[in-house]
């Protein structure tokens, strides 16, 4: 017989998800940005030290900014750097996705929320979501919802 190799688990592109978003707002509408991150960034984001749960976004003057995600630097960061966890991050797109973005988020209300963070190519990519947030009813009827799938498949699995 011949040996077959062990098969490598590949590894997880997902840096961090923002669980939280999908709880608080409803999201229509996804886009995928660029980040505009220096060195140390990198290195922290590649270490996994990480969180979007009070991210946002905005736009300003024409760009799209990520603002209140943290970046922990590491212990080895070089001596000649000042790295700052909550710097406000320029965030790359397209002309006509950032049109699209400034159009609803103004006329319409939406609001633009970081939902992942995660590796596309060797480059770390970043997942809008355009939503609305909301109500504490919603939020029931969907915690209710989610209960009742759960028990569904209870009663499926031991039938």
């Amino acid at each position: 017989m011949a040996k077959q190799k062990a098969k490598k688990k590949a590894p997880s592109n997902t840096i961090a998800l923002n669980k939280k978003a999908k709880h608080d707002y409803l999201i229509e509408e996804r886009f995928e940005a660029g980040l505009v991150l220096e060195g140390w960034e990198v290195k922290s984001l590649r270490e996994g030290r990480t969180q979007l749960k009070e991210g946002y976004v905005f736009v300003k003057n024409g760009e799209v900014w990520l603002s209140g995600v943290h970046i922990s630097p590491l212990l080895s960061a070089s001596t000649h750097i000042d790295p700052h966890p909550l710097r406000v991050r320029k965030l790359l797109l397209n002309a006509g996705e950032i049109s699209k973005l400034i159009g609803l988020t103004e006329r319409k209300g939406y609001t633009l929320i970081p939902l992942a963070l995660y590796w596309k190519k060797g480059r770390a990519k970043l997942e809008i979501g355009l939503g609305k947030g909301k109500k504490t009813h919603d939020k029931r009827a969907d915690s209710k919802e989610k209960d009742w799938q759960r028990d569904k498949q209870r009663i499926l699995k031991a039938h």
